[in-house]
């Protein structure tokens, strides 16, 4: 008998172990069908819900943030593209070496969820930040996104031009600071098993078969 999870990824456009989670939940996925499959929803969460809009150069951000210096940082950067080519997802520059705030693409993330495009339009944001050097802050750019997935352009960009599912956005990124999320990827299962961070897909693999079996 087939057995059916509930998924929610809470995540960031901008989070380089977000995309590697990801991948890894995604080949578990594919290794387990057709004996288990799951819903995915995306969560919002934002790195750096301050950040202004021209953004940040990256590595002072990461140093500044974590407290690193530039070797480490660029140390960590390269564990994190062999890590992706490892799941066959290949990093570019890191959106042009710099960070940018993402509220805008969170709201759009939330209204594709309307036309079950919601997983397509956060892998399509991740390529745009990690692959193009884009800027997911970017009206522009996000408009783009959201045409190569076939969503309405025009009702994207008002929603990009107003404060269209500003408050859903705000109360789900709290609803999820309230649980103790405080650092991404977090995946809840079932709404109760939570996996934190850019876990193997065996660890994926394991926790999803136990819990099917479970419920």
């Amino acid at each position: 008998m087939s057995r059916h999870l509930k998924l929610d990824i809470v995540s960031d456009v901008s989070c380089p172990w977000c995309i590697i989670g990801y991948q890894s939940l995604n080949q578990a996925l594919t290794k387990l069908a057709p004996d288990i499959s799951a819903d995915i929803t995306w969560q919002p969460f934002e790195l750096n819900p301050h950040m202004p809009k021209e953004g940040q150069d990256i590595t002072e951000h990461l140093t500044e943030k974590y407290s690193i210096s530039v070797d480490q940082s660029e140390q960590n950067k390269e564990m994190i593209k062999q890590r992706g080519l490892e799941l066959g997802y290949e990093f570019g520059n890191r959106g042009g070496g710099r960070i940018y705030n993402t509220f805008d693409a969170h709201r759009l993330l939330h209204w594709a969820k309307e036309y079950d495009k919601q997983t397509e339009l956060k892998l399509a944001l991740f390529d745009l930040y990690f692959k193009q050097n884009g800027n997911p802050s970017d009206h522009q750019s996000l408009l783009e996104v959201s045409q190569s997935i076939g969503l309405d352009t025009i009702k994207a960009q008002q929603i990009l031009e107003s404060n269209e599912y500003e408050k859903d956005v705000r109360t789900l990124q709290r609803h999820y600071q309230s649980m103790g999320i405080n650092s991404v990827p977090a995946v809840i299962i079932n709404n109760k098993h939570l996996i934190s961070g850019g876990q193997p897909k065996e660890v994926f693999e394991q926790a999803m078969r136990k819990i099917a079996e479970e419920s």
